[in-house]
């Protein structure tokens, strides 16, 4: 009777065990399906935040590269306009290709937009630097960029772009 009693509490026992077992691995398996299958909403959620990400970092972008800021950042007394011209043109390549990779987040017209005032800012600081006498100062090719800009519309080509930026992010919220 013990030997009947200690068998049927084994197999009880063993059967319990194969429950649990089976049970934990079940629900460890569901688990991780779920965890790993996205769901619509979260995707769309992540893919606002990526979005929203690229247009601010382009929008400091359009600061960075602004004529004015760069001028005021890269300033340096006793440099030669060339320098400072290869200074100023580097630095605009440099975020720009920094930042490229955003262009896959944006609309075509953020990035146009955003293409346009990298050009527009090189083509500024070449023709201004071209126009300079060969042994004029950095001082000079600065000051000649800013009373350009303050001359001409295009200027204000950095705010243009962060308007259009500002503008598309605000259609993600």
């Amino acid at each position: 009777m013990y030997k009947t009693y200690l068998m049927n509490w084994q197999i009880i026992t063993l059967i319990a065990g194969l429950i649990l077992l089976i049970g934990g691995s079940t629900y460890r398996f569901i688990f991780s399906i779920n965890r790993i299958k996205p769901n619509s909403e979260t995707t769309g959620s992540a893919s606002n935040q990526m979005q929203l990400g690229a247009y601010e970092r382009l929008t400091l972008l359009a600061d960075r590269i602004a004529l004015p800021n760069l001028i005021s950042r890269l300033n340096q007394s006793g440099i030669s306009a060339k320098d400072m011209q290869v200074l100023i043109t580097q630095t605009i390549r440099q975020e720009f290709d920094y930042n490229i990779t955003q262009q896959i987040y944006v609309s075509a017209d953020a990035w146009n937009a955003i293409k346009t005032l990298k050009d527009q800012n090189l083509l500024i600081v070449n023709q201004i630097a071209a126009s300079l006498p060969e042994d004029a100062s950095g001082f000079e090719l600065n000051k000649k960029i800013l009373d350009f800009l303050i001359a001409d519309n295009r200027g204000q080509l950095h705010d243009a772009a962060s308007v259009i930026l500002s503008s598309e992010a605000k259609k993600l919220l």
